[in-house]
């Protein structure tokens, strides 16, 4: 941490990444950033004169944002920084080291979000029907790709799966989602039959005395990385041809959309996904005009034609 930045803004910062840590449960990946945000905070305020936590007021934290926005900040990377410092005064003010929290009367910059980039239904039957499933690492790649597009879960979700988290009997599967919150996703068949043959046929081929519990593994008997994961997605999409090039998290797009466009509600869709509120499914999904036409005219008392 510079020299320059406020020791008392700094020491709070510090108090409240432990806070976060431990009694918020917050991902290690959201630590980070909201502690990065944090600093960069302390560093302005170090500039403008203001060295305890106390002098954090509406004007000083509007003329921050307003800073990052002439820097260029993304307006997703603008609305993360706002998050952040409204968590932080809240945190101070409940502490009673502010004695107003400014954070509520800064506005939210909206995030622009882009459609993502998903495949039609028939491209993800070419791409799934057309894996060479030949040897352990043939097996592993037909049923990771399966897992992701027929249950929608995260790549971090399907590396963390244990073989007892699956029940190939029910067609299920128990999924450990953001936060440590646990929730319980279908499995369709296709994808059942693909893990059945990994577990039979692959999985054995590949296991060591490192590979503990674990679903998917790595080619030297580890744990499959998500990392590793994307390489195997994209790659085997490009064997195939003639289907958009995406990775993981473009089979979880395309999954929720598949879902909606068959009739699937929202909410669950919702379930399924692990999404915290409805508007993140929202963002992660979108459907065809033509489903929306005819959901209209079932619907709608003045759809009908």
């Amino acid at each position: 941490m510079e020299d320059s930045e406020p020791a008392g803004l700094v020491d709070a910062v510090t108090e409240f990444g432990r806070h976060l840590r431990g009694e918020r449960d917050v991902s290690p990946h959201t630590l980070r950033a909201y502690q990065g945000d944090l600093r960069d905070l302390c560093g302005y305020a170090a500039r403008v004169g203001v060295t305890t936590p106390g002098g954090l007021d509406v004007g000083l934290l509007r003329a921050w944002l307003a800073h990052q926005h002439a820097s260029g900040r993304s307006r997703a990377t603008l609305a993360r920084r706002t998050a952040a410092v409204r968590a932080f005064t809240a945190h101070l003010h409940r502490r009673g080291i502010l004695a107003r929290d400014p954070g509520p009367l800064l506005g939210t910059p909206k995030r622009h979000r882009d459609l993502p980039v998903v495949l039609a239904q028939d491209e993800a039957a070419r791409l799934l029907d057309r894996i060479d499933a030949d040897g352990p690492v043939g097996l592993r790649d037909r049923a990771v790709l399966e897992v992701l597009y027929g249950t929608g879960v995260r790549v971090g979700e399907l590396c963390g799966l244990d073989i007892d988290d699956i029940d190939l009997g029910r067609g299920t599967v128990r999924v450990m989602g953001k936060g440590g919150k646990e929730r319980t996703v279908p499995v369709g068949e296709p994808a059942a039959e693909a893990v059945r043959d990994w577990l039979r046929a692959g999985r054995p081929e590949l296991a060591t005395g490192r590979s503990g519990p674990a679903l998917f593994l790595g080619a030297r008997g580890g744990r499959l990385h998500p990392t590793s994961a994307r390489r195997i997605v994209h790659a085997r999409i490009a064997e195939v041809g003639e289907v958009p090039d995406l990775g993981p998290h473009g089979l979880r797009h395309s999954a929720a959309t598949h879902l909606l466009e068959g009739g699937a509600d929202l909410r669950s869709v919702q379930e399924i996904l692990g999404h915290a509120s409805l508007q993140s499914t929202q963002i992660y999904t979108h459907v065809s005009p033509e489903r929306l036409r005819q959901v209209h005219r079932q619907a709608h008392p003045r759809g009908a034609e």
